[in-house]
């Protein structure tokens, strides 16, 4: 090891310069990370394959402008030096983070050469040599040791955007070549043109970086340091960034999770006013604001805007002054790819046709435009293109981009279904060759089967154990099995939940745990779903299919046959064959002891089918009874059911209802429920209490009371007093909040109370205290998720800790040390953002559909264009409307913008005429020359339904008054019914004949994107089962409830 000094030059906190000598030591064996070492280098970790034709080192500029082009998987063998990842830090930790995740996923070939600490390749700076010179002498140093060190077999490729460095490097080493980055994509790969089009964007956004104009048009941010000096003190606020959906060009609120706490007047956020005032922030940015005078304070506008629906409870008639402050820097950027629409070229008006700069417009509102320059933007127009962010400089009043590619034409289905994949951070690629290798055999010709050793080590239940799956008609992943069966002559009752032994096949840190847990859930849209597994697990070897033998995970607890007590209860590894697969109809007409045929029964003789019928038959008594009485004890505790007795509400991101779906109840739904409930809540205490600080488990706290306060008003209106004190209380007031003439009132109070509540999040329980595990919905101290690790990750890391807990128990050691409580709160993090990210994705799916529906008819005389709607909420121009029958929301004006009013005739017709309008808190009242007209909560209206058509947005359906009476057309389809299944199936085969009459004008979809569509036949289960994870019924409960689900 060799001790020398390193020089540098930083900048103090009162911005002096400040020359710092550090010790600096060199050492001779520094890791290679190449498999072609022969110098017996520790290389531990990912190392670079032996088997390509060259390596490739990119200089500090190229890592610094092109790491977007070196990202791309088909580049392998790429070095990256200390030095250039030291100059990418200097432009931000959001960047170097990136690197830093790019270094470490195996699926990436790339490595981190640490030259700045090689003896060999170790470069002091000269005196008076620039940085951007002595940056490239290191990298070129660093190539040159590295081709020397592999003893000359392996050809390495400095790539440089540096002319000079060129001339000057490329002659001193034969086996080195020194070129720029534009020939190396040229020469080394002409056919990635993906490469050659993200280069080329890029470097056209570096040419025309500088501001057009030197005038300023924001405030400068304050320097970091000024910025962390104020939050300590207090002067400034930290706080994230959120946009106003509905009205993005004025109103914006800082929120963080802390304020309220310090100050109660923060309790709602700070509201940023005007873009001058946001000063550059884009949405999802980390923030310091500075709160204004209380003089300047202003309030939310309360007026409902296009589009809108209704926003979270707690802010109706929010109208007084509430704190509103300038934000003053940037504390971190966390900008995302856009997807944006290139307008015709009129609409650039300020920008020239020779320039190629085009003002691109964000597909989500919330977004400013972004200043693209492109060569293509004749070409492009009327595309979705996915951009990204460079800069925002004071002097401009939109951000600079670049393009990265092109979606599709705007409108088209798969343009728009990409589109809100994208705007979700939702990436899921086909499953690559390498994780496919991963997966074991099952063929006809190779058919798999129970490894015997396997076998050895599980619990065999499968000549003891009368097992069988209940599950939606067609189900193909079947996460869970049920049994259940009396003990010792009838005095105990053995109840047995048994789940997919996912993690038996993926192996944590392989490629597929890697996809998985990346994915974190398994994406289900209208018509087709991204599955988080490769299909030969999620449909076949996982699958708990009948008449198969599978390994399961399983939790056996013996009940007291009177008292159904818990007297013991057992977790392991097992090995079963279901049975019967059963789906909810059949099991509940066999409950009711109606004919039915159960298809594993049918080529049996009568007498034996009979005795086998009356086993199954009695199963499912137990088992039901099981659960009246599990569903008894959640009830006494305060359990909620906030759903109605015939929909399930469909929530978005702010867990507003966008829809309420038909269903039909059965019991057997609360049945399964109830027994996965039970399951996730024993499995939740098991690991607890054995990794009391770095356990998975699922909170849902309590809400706060004053977000309930919409509820309790319009349940006073109608006469109901809703007691929101405690979950117990809720639920009993929500009982009684019945109206026998309308059912529709109960289920909207239910869902207003949904609305209130926070949402249910993933946590490691070293990371809060103990008051704070409850499950505010559930009335459970302790819960997990553990019964469907098909679908969802969580459930996976619960199955490893729940293997770990029992070989602890056992006195053995687990197999690999489980994540400590920091690294597992960062994965519940991870995963709590990818749920919300399926929700929101989900529901823009509907949307979309319910869109693309109603965009094919004509609103003036399709008679599925008029409905029955209830008012379910008052604005101060308007009422915001549900309508069961298609399950939309939506404003209803009831003030045009040129001022008008509507009207009501003799018979109920509406039409606009100069008036005035006035909101009470349960009405709003119209006065015109003709007279009055006042609409209630909870009235039903007879509305139009027609489209507002974006071409830079997402349509939006447009509701107009028809008649204030309800609609007197058909009646709306009976629960149950596929009503909203036939809409998505109508939409599928528009979209499918469009594309056949286009097909000669346009590409066909690539084998990447045809596998994308892992479910292409439209299914009304695979739109509901992620909204389960909305309610406040556990998402296991309620996928069990409603009869559509997954």
């Amino acid at each position: 090891m060799i001790k020398t000094e390193k020089v540098l030059h930083l900048k103090s906190s009162r911005g002096r310069k400040v020359r710092v000598v550090r010790e600096h030591y060199l050492r001779e064996r520094v890791p290679c990370f190449s498999r072609l070492c022969q110098a017996g280098c520790d290389n531990d970790g990912k190392v670079l394959p032996g088997d390509l034709t060259h390596y490739v080192v990119p200089d500090a500029e190229v890592v610094v402008n092109f790491l977007e082009v070196l990202e791309l998987t088909e580049l392998q063998g790429v070095v990256f030096t200390q030095t250039a990842c030291q100059a990418l830090h200097s432009k931000g930790r959001r960047f170097y983070n990136r690197l830093r995740s790019l270094l470490r996923d195996p699926r990436h070939d790339c490595v981190l050469f640490a030259n700045e600490f090689q003896e060999y390749s170790y470069c002091p700076r000269e005196k008076g040599e620039s940085q951007e010179r002595w940056q490239s002498r290191c990298v070129y140093a660093a190539a040159a040791w590295y081709y020397h060190h592999l003893a000359g077999m392996m050809s390495v490729v400095m790539v440089t955007e540096d002319q000079e460095a060129v001339s000057r490097f490329s002659s001193l080493n034969s086996g080195v070549f020194v070129i720029s980055f534009q020939d190396y994509l040229q020469n080394f790969w002409p056919g990635l043109q993906a490469a050659h089009e993200l280069y080329a964007s890029i470097s056209q956004a570096l040419q025309e970086k500088e501001a057009e104009d030197s005038s300023r048009e924001f405030s400068e941010h304050l320097p970091a340091e000024v910025l962390e000096a104020g939050i300590k003190s207090g002067r400034f606020i930290q706080g994230t960034l959120n946009v106003s959906k509905h009205r993005a060009q004025n109103e914006a609120l800082v929120t963080n999770q802390g304020l309220s706490s310090k100050n109660p007047d923060l309790s709602g956020g700070v509201l940023v006013v005007g873009s001058k005032s946001r000063n550059r922030a884009v949405h999802g940015d980390t923030v310091a604001v500075e709160l204004l005078p209380r003089s300047e304070w202003q309030g939310k506008v309360t007026a409902l805007t296009e589009g809108q629906v209704e926003e979270k409870s707690g802010e109706d008639g929010e109208t007084k002054p509430m704190p509103t402050g300038r934000v003053v820097g940037i504390l971190q950027r966390n900008w995302r790819d856009y997807v944006v629409t290139f307008p015709p070229r009129d609409g650039t008006q300020s920008q020239s046709r020779n320039s190629q700069r085009i003002l691109a417009v964000p597909w989500d509102r919330r977004i400013p435009k972004i200043r693209i320059s492109t060569q293509q933007a004749d070409a492009l127009q009327d595309h979705r293109v996915v951009v990204r962010i460079d800069s925002w400089p004071s002097t401009s009043l939109y951000p600079n981009g670049h393009s990265v590619r092109v979606l599709g034409r705007a409108g088209e289905l798969e343009t728009e279904v990409q589109t809100i994949l994208l705007e979700n951070c939702i990436h899921v690629a086909p499953f690559s060759e390498a994780q496919l290798r991963e997966m074991p055999l099952n063929s006809p010709e190779q058919p798999w089967s129970v490894d015997p050793v396997e076998a050895g080590r599980r619990r065999d239940l499968r000549e003891t154990h009368l097992v069988f799956s209940i599950d939606p008609l067609g189900c193909e992943d079947v996460d869970d099995t049920l049994s259940v069966r009396s003990l010792a002559g009838g005095e105990l009752l053995e109840l047995g939940v048994h789940i997919a032994d996912v993690t038996h096949f993926v192996s944590e840190g392989s490629l597929t745990d890697l996809e998985a847990r990346s994915r974190a859930t398994t994406y289900y849209l209208a018509d087709r779903r991204y599955d988080m597994l490769p299909g030969v697990l999620s449909a076949d070897l996982c699958s708990l299919l009948g008449g198969v033998d599978r390994y399961a995970v399983s939790v056996l607890w013996e009940l007291d046959a009177q008292s159904l007590a818990v007297t013991s209860v057992w977790f392991g590894r097992t090995l079963i064959r279901s049975s019967y697969q059963l789906h909810y109809e059949l099991a509940q007409a066999l409950l009711n002891g109606e004919e039915a045929e159960v298809p594993e029964l049918a080529r049996l003789d009568p007498e034996e089918r009979h005795a086998k019928l009356s086993e199954l038959t009695e199963a499912l008594e137990k088992l039901t009874h099981v659960a009246r009485h599990l569903r008894a004890q959640r009830d006494r505790g305060g359990a909620l059911e906030l759903e109605g007795v015939e929909v399930r509400a469909q929530l978005d991101e702010e867990k507003n209802i966008t829809a309420l779906v038909p269903r039909q109840p059965l019991e057997v739904h609360e049945t399964v429920a109830e027994c996965m409930i039970y399951a996730n809540h024993w499995v939740a205490r098991k690991i607890q209490e054995a990794f009391p600080y770095q356990a998975l488990l699922r909170r849902h706290p309590s809400p706060r009371q004053e977000l309930f306060r919409p509820l309790m008003e319009t349940g006073r209106a109608k006469g109901f007093a809703i007691d929101t004190r405690t979950n117990k209380a809720l639920a009993d007031s929500l009982d009684r909040a019945v109206d026998p003439q309308d059912p529709l009132v109960n289920r909207l109070l239910r869902m207003m109370a949904t609305q209130a509540m926070s949402q249910a999040v993933y946590f490691s329980t070293g990371a809060q205290s103990e008051d704070q595990f409850y499950h505010y919905g559930l009335a459970l101290d302790r819960y997990t998720h553990f019964t469907s690790p098909i679908r969802r990750y969580a459930d996976m890391v619960v199955h490893r800790l729940l293997t770990a807990a029992l070989l602890l128990e056992q006195g053995a050691e687990p197999g690999k040390t489980p994540a400590g409580n920091k690294d597992l709160e960062e994965l519940a993090e991870h995963i709590n953002n990818k749920n919300r990210a399926a929700q929101r994705a989900q529901n823009l799916s509907v949307g979309l559909f319910q869109c693309l529906f109603f965009k094919e008819r004509d609103p003036a005389t399709d008679p599925c264009c008029v409905a029955d709607g209830v008012i379910y909420a008052i604005r101060d121009n308007g009422v915001l409307v549900f309508i069961p029958e298609y399950g939309v929301k939506g404003p209803v004006y009831m003030r045009n913008k040129e001022g008008q009013v509507v009207t009501t005739g003799p018979d109920g017709t509406c039409e606009w005429q100069s008036g005035s309008v006035r909101r009470y808190p349960d009405h709003i009242v119209t006065t015109s020359g003709c007279g009055s007209a006042t609409f209630r909560l909870f009235d039903h209206i007879t509305v139009r339904i027609s489209v507002l058509s974006a071409n830079c947005h997402a349509d939006t359906l447009n509701l107009e008054l028809i008649s204030n009476g309800p609609h007197r057309g058909p009646a709306p389809p009976k629960p149950g019914s596929q009503g909203r299944s036939q809409l998505v199936q109508e939409v599928v085969r528009l979209a499918e004949e469009a594309q056949e009459k286009a097909a000669q004008h346009r590409p066909k979809l690539s084998r990447e994107e045809r596998e994308y569509r892992q479910s292409r036949t439209p299914n009304l289960y695979s739109i509901l089962e992620e909204i389960r994870e909305l309610a406040l019924m556990d998402p296991d409960a309620a996928a069990r409830v409603c009869a559509a689900s997954v």
